[in-house]
C-alpha cells in the first residue's frame, strides 16, 4: 500500500470499530495515505447489513481500508492479531471497557506486548463516573444540553445527523496525528488514548456553558434565542421557495435597504445602529418579508450574490447532488461499494495542495484481504529471522 504521496504513507493502522465514531477516525487517515487494515468477526461488522438510515454508515465510513477476518476462538487467528499489531503503529477500538481484554486486547496487556503502539480508544465517556456507560450519539446530546439548545427543554430536538460520532472520530484522528508527531521526535513509546463521546458534545455547547459562566444569564435554546442581528430569518419567495437572508453589518444594513426599496428604514433615525434594529424586528421583519415574496428565488439569489450578502436556500440532502459548488470539480469523488456499485460522497472536507482528496476508494468485501495480509506477516516474519 504505498505510492499514495499523501502524507500518512507508510503509517499502518489496525482497526477493531463499528458504527460511526471509531470508523470515521480510520475512514479519515485512510485518506490521508494511512494503510488500514479493518479486522472483522466471521460474521462481518454488524453495520455491513444495516437498512433504512443506517444503509450508508459502512460503505461511508470504511472506504479505503482493507478487511481481514479473524475469529479470536481461534490460536493461529490470535497469533495473527498479535503480529499484526507488531506491525502497526496504531490501534484503532471502540469497544466497552473489559470487552477487549477477554481476546487478550486490553490496554495493560496491549502496553506489555506492544509498547510501540498508539492505542486509540473511541468510548462512551471518558475517564470518571460515567465511564462504565454505554452512550449513543442521541444520548450525548440529551445529556450535554445540546438537544436542548437545537429545540428547547419542553422539546429536545437532536441535531440531524450523526455529528458527535463523526466529531468524535475527528477528534480521534487529530490525537493520533498529535502522537505520530511526537514519535517523529524521538519518542519510542507508545502513548493510551481515550476519546469520549459524551466530552465531545460537551466541546460543542462550551459557548453556551461559557455565556451561562460569564453573564448568569441562562442561554436560550435556538428556537426561542433573542436575535443579534436585525435581519437573521427565513422568508417566503414569489414561487413558495424559501430562503435565508442574514443582514449582519452595517454596510450591509445600508446596501439591503437602498437595494430593496426599504428607505423608511435606512433613513428612520430611531433605527440608527443595531441595537435599535433588533428592538425593532416587530416591524422591520414582516416588511422584509413583504418585499422578499415579490421575488423569484433565482433572481433574489443571484442579487444577494452580487451584494455580497449571507443568504441561502432552505436545501434538503437530497439537493446538495445537484449543486454547482458541490458539482465542481472534486467536490463529489466517486467510491465503489463492496459489490462493485458506484456512489458518489463528498471529498474530505480540505484542498491538499489544491486538490481534492478521496477519489476512487473502495469499500472492502468482508475479509477481502485476509490472506494477503497473513502472506505479507509471514514475509515480514522471514526478513526478520534473516537479519
Amino acid at each position: 500500500m504505498t505510492g499514495t504521496g499523501l502524507p500518512l504513507e507508510g503509517v499502518r493502522v489496525v482497526e477493531m470499530t463499528h458504527m460511526v465514531m471509531g470508523p470515521t477516525c480510520g475512514m479519515v487517515l485512510a485518506q490521508l495515505g494511512a494503510e488500514i487494515i479493518k479486522v472483522e468477526p466471521p460474521d462481518g461488522d454488524k453495520t455491513r447489513s444495516l437498512g433504512g438510515m443506517g444503509t450508508s454508515f459502512f460503505p461511508l465510513f470504511n472506504r479505503g481500508k482493507r478487511s481481514i477476518v479473524l475469529d479470536f476462538a481461534k490460536a493461529e487467528d490470535r497469533e495473527t492479531m498479535d503480529r499484526l499489531l507488531a506491525s502497526a503503529d496504531v490501534f484503532l477500538e471502540n469497544f466497552r471497557d473489559g470487552q477487549l481484554d477477554k481476546q487478550g486486547l486490553g490496554p495493560e496487556e496491549l502496553r506489555r506486548k506492544h509498547p510501540h503502539l498508539i492505542v486509540a480508544g473511541h468510548k462512551g465517556f471518558l475517564s470518571g463516573p460515567y465511564e462504565h456507560r454505554p452512550a449513543l450519539d442521541e444520548v450525548v446530546q440529551m445529556m450535554s444540553g445540546l438537544a436542548a439548545m437545537t429545540g428547547t427543554r419542553d422539546k429536545p430536538q437532536r441535531v440531524g445527523s450523526s455529528a458527535n460520532d463523526i466529531m468524535g472520530g475527528m477528534f480521534g484522528a487529530i490525537s493520533i496525528l498529535a502522537a505520530l508527531y511526537q514519535k517523529r521526535g524521538g519518542k519510542k513509546d507508545g502513548v493510551d488514548i481515550r476519546i469520549g463521546l459524551f466530552e465531545n458534545c460537551l466541546f460543542l455547547v462550551a459557548q453556551h456553558m461559557v455565556e451561562y459562566e460569564m453573564t448568569g444569564n441562562r442561554p436560550r435554546s435556538m428556537p426561542e434565542r433573542e436575535h443579534a442581528w436585525p435581519i437573521y430569518d427565513i422568508f417566503d419567495t414569489a414561487e413558495g421557495d424559501r430562503i435565508f437572508i442574514g443582514v449582519v453589518t452595517e454596510g450591509h444594513w445600508a446596501i439591503f435597504c437602498r437595494e430593496f426599496g426599504l428607505k423608511e428604514f435606512s433613513e428612520d433615525p430611531t433605527l440608527t445602529n443595531t441595537t435599535e434594529r433588533i428592538l425593532a424586528r416587530g416591524r422591520i421583519i414582516p416588511r422584509v418579508a413583504e418585499v422578499v415574496r415579490q421575488w423569484k428565488m433565482a433572481d433574489l439569489s443571484a442579487k444577494l450574490d452580487e451584494l455580497n450578502i449571507c443568504f441561502s436556500p432552505i436545501n434538503r440532502p437530497e439537493d446538495l447532488l445537484t449543486d454547482p459548488h458541490v458539482l465542481r470539480p472534486g467536490g463529489l469523488v466517486q467510491n465503489f461499494n463492496a459489490n462493485g456499485a458506484p456512489f458518489r460522497v463528498p471529498a474530505l472536507p480540505i484542498e491538499w495542495n489544491g486538490g481534492n482528496i478521496g477519489e476512487g476508494l473502495k469499500v472492502p468485501v468482508l475479509g477481502a484481504d485476509t490472506d494477503a495480509v497473513r502472506a505479507e506477516l509471514d514475509k515480514l516474519s522471514s526478513t526478520d529471522n534473516a537479519a
